[in-house]
């Protein structure tokens, strides 16, 4: 009986946090169907009648879509180039001995007492010297350098828990050490390295200050930095922006529920070590 009042206790906390957490974007949403005039109204009751105007013309818009693409290419790049270098850091710093590997070790993790805010003045200085200004790569490789730290930790935790009898076999037939990494090390990774890019993938889609500094022509913005200038432009038309907000989140939203399985996995696969 108090096993049962247990779980029901715990679903109906469950049930409430989740209500709470899904209210302001279903609200969004919702008051993304309203126009001014209800919103001041009703800001918290249905659209009567829908302005589905809002959505359509922000959808059959140009410069919504060349935002859209914009991002998918910086996140793209990010998750791609993130996860090649940071395997391959922690494949070296979990699977191959060598004199100073620990210190290295620490030395990359002393990335993460360092924000992207705090290197903001030498990081423009730096794109602006490597002319890397207005530029989306200008904005995918400090992406991927700074979250180079947090990736290697959580993939190196991973390869360590392997069983260390896999490269001992390898290695007795014969493997090289990128042969050890791509063939037998990295398939059996793919668990955290899913959670690693989805992770990566957040990070970089709702990205604001790196392409706010870097980034300067119209046709190169993210979403975030048109969401911006479209609160700015329509800064009176509360439903026009709530609707180019909710379709800015969508994606965000869509990657939680695509990788969420592959997340809890990843992240507690290496939590244990024989």
């Amino acid at each position: 009986m108090s096993r049962r009042i247990g779980a029901s206790f715990r679903a109906l906390v469950a049930l409430v946090i989740s209500v709470v957490m899904l209210f302001p974007v279903v609200a969004t949403a919702v008051n993304g169907l309203k126009n001014s005039g209800q919103l001041l109204v009703n800001p918290f009751g249905l659209p009567s009648p829908p302005q589905w105007a809002n959505y359509t013309g922000i959808l059959t818009g140009e410069s919504f879509w060349r935002m859209l693409w914009n991002s998918v290419v910086v996140m793209v790049g990010t998750v791609v180039l993130s996860l090649l270098a940071a395997s391959m850091a922690a494949f070296v710093l979990a699977r191959v001995p060598f004199a100073g590997r620990r210190l290295l070790f620490r030395y990359l993790n002393m990335g993460l007492l360092f924000p992207i805010t705090v290197a903001v003045l030498p990081l423009y200085l730096l794109l602006r010297n490597v002319g890397l200004l207005d530029n989306l790569w200008g904005v995918v490789l400090p992406q991927v350098a700074f979250s180079l730290p947090m990736n290697t930790l959580i993939i190196r935790d991973f390869m360590r828990s392997l069983p260390n009898e896999l490269q001992e076999a390898a290695i007795i037939d014969g493997c090289s050490w990128f042969t050890l990494f791509w063939r037998i090390v990295l398939p059996l990774s793919q668990p955290v390295l899913a959670a690693v890019a989805a992770l990566t993938m957040v990070s970089s889609w709702n990205a604001f200050l790196l392409p706010l500094l870097v980034i300067n022509t119209e046709s190169k913005w993210t979403l975030p930095l048109g969401m911006m200038q479209f609160q700015g432009q329509y800064s009176t038309e509360w439903g026009l922006v709530m609707a180019f907000v909710t379709l800015g989140i969508l994606p965000t939203i869509g990657f939680y529920l695509l990788a969420q399985r592959h997340l809890i996995s990843g992240l507690t696969a290496g939590a244990l070590k024989e």
